[in-house]
């Protein structure tokens, strides 16, 4: 698997996924998410992704960022059918880019949610779980794994909230040789949970799997002034996407 940014000014992703299927009139009020229409109504992932490419996106992220082994196993899920889940995400992507007509390149992100998201109570915009590097690492490996049998051309590792949460998914990503983005949820010039932007965008300097580093899931005045030190700390293009359209 390899994966390069390409030599363009600006890149387009995708809206927000979950925000596309509500507007599709799907409650996602539970705890999967998104990620619950893998089971119940795929070919609605299918059209939602399709939407986006035809409105311009050149890169579909997958229905799996609240998709977890632990989170399928709460809702009855065994271990073996939560992994065709999660390689079903990715494949929906690409079943959506491979049936419009060529229109320039196209890709398929995997997504990677935090910890916290699996927990399904706001963790995500805090981080410090308290769970040690090496335990998270432990927990995000076997997910990675198995979206990696599926070929999505990237990982985007999103509302990362804490560096200790970001040092672990890079090791896996390193490890497996995987490209991907990193992407934090921020406060200010800090992450969520409290480190400065310089060290959190750091992480990812000397490790040639990241492609790409930004922000998500941010407050719009953040995001300019995270933007502008990830430039200043890591010699890489940025990404940028942004919050809930919610007022």
């Amino acid at each position: 698997m390899g994966f390069a940014v390409p030599d363009a000014e600006v890149l387009i992703a995708d809206g927000g996924l979950a925000t596309e299927l509500e507007a599709r009139g799907h409650d996602l009020s539970d705890a999967l998410w998104s990620a619950r229409l893998l089971v119940d109504a795929p070919g609605e992932i299918v059209a939602a992704h399709r939407a986006f490419f035809r409105a311009g996106a050149a890169i579909a992220t997958t229905a799996s960022y609240q998709a977890t082994f632990d989170g399928f196993a709460a809702h009855g899920v065994d271990r073996r059918d939560a992994g065709v889940l999660l390689r079903r995400s990715v494949e929906l992507a690409q079943a959506a880019r491979d049936e419009l007509e060529p229109d320039g390149p196209r890709w398929v992100a995997a997504s990677i949610g935090p910890y916290g998201a699996a927990l399904a109570d706001g963790s995500e915009y805090r981080g410090r779980y308290g769970l040690s590097v090496a335990e998270l690492t432990a927990w995000h490996r076997p997910r990675i794994e198995v979206l990696a049998e599926a070929a999505p051309d990237l990982f985007a590792l999103e509302t990362v909230p804490d560096v200790d949460e970001a040092h672990a998914l890079v090791a896996v990503i390193a490890e497996l040789h995987l490209p991907a983005w990193l992407s934090y949820t921020v406060d200010g010039p800090r992450t969520r949970a409290g480190q400065p932007l310089a060290d959190a965008f750091a992480v990812a300097s000397d490790v040639p799997e990241i492609v790409a580093v930004g922000v998500n899931c941010s407050a719009p005045h953040d995001v300019l002034p995270a933007v502008r030190i990830a430039r200043e700390i890591v010699d890489k293009p940025v990404i940028v996407y942004p919050n809930s359209g919610e007022g």
